[in-house]
């Protein structure tokens, strides 16, 4: 349900929960969750409440939205991988698209000529996804015991704007381009996932849990708050 407060246009969603929240998007939207029995004049008055903050939070959004870009396909740009930025190198005697080798990119030069740059970067979500299903997998099998929770499958996929998402029967899903990420901001993404299979919503109960497995994850989750829009190709 679209409404607006305070020039703060936001959707609102109602559920059975026990306190309403204001959260913005990555894709910049307003988001307030609030409990089924809560009219619609207390969330007004909520939002108006925190205009300041959702401001000062949107031209936040802004700025570190400022990085989000695609990266030109040209000889030495740098594609990041677990947090490592590798250069671009074409070449000619390819046998596949596109290959992480010897600390570089290894792109076709026949495959990008032949078929164009959108085949070009579908390669490297391509590669990020074969990755993933490596990576992922394994990390949940990890960390979930720390958790206490039996994750079902895990799947590797655009997400649009979310870094990851769980699902029926405890399907866990990431977005490719978390593979962009250090290691130990993957480490966070699957946690917080898990922990989801506990608690849907982002109560202090659901916080403590994170915290139990990562005591310092405060620093991960800042890191891709402030880097998150630069994980792109």
């Amino acid at each position: 349900m679209k409404m607006c407060a305070q020039d703060i246009e936001f959707t609102l969603i109602r559920s059975e929960r026990k306190t309403a929240d204001i959260v913005i998007e990555r894709s910049g939207d307003v988001i307030v969750r609030a409990p089924t029995g809560v009219d619609d004049e207390t969330v007004l008055q909520a939002v108006s409440d925190r205009a300041l903050w959702v401001h000062r939070s949107l031209a936040e959004w802004e700025e570190l939205n400022s990085s989000r870009r695609h990266r030109p396909l040209v000889q030495g740009q740098g594609f990041a991988y677990l947090g490592r930025s590798y250069r671009l190198k074409f070449v000619a005697d390819a046998d596949v698209p596109l290959r992480l080798k010897n600390g570089r990119w290894e792109l076709s030069e026949a495959f990008v000529r032949k078929e164009g740059e959108p085949a070009a970067r579908k390669a490297f979500r391509d590669f990020y996804i074969e990755k993933g299903l490596q990576v992922f997998p394994e990390r949940v099998q990890s960390l979930g015991p720390l958790v206490g929770v039996e994750p079902g499958e895990v799947a590797v996929k655009e997400l649009g704007y979310y870094w990851a998402s769980c699902g029926v029967g405890g399907a866990l899903n990431f977005h490719w381009k978390t593979l962009m990420a250090p290691q130990s901001v993957i480490d966070y993404i699957v946690v917080h996932e898990l922990c989801h299979l506990r608690y849907r919503d982002h109560s202090d109960a659901f916080w403590n849990e994170v915290d139990k497995v990562l005591p310092r994850y405060k620093e991960r989750k800042e890191w891709l708050r402030v880097n998150g829009a630069a994980l792109d190709i």
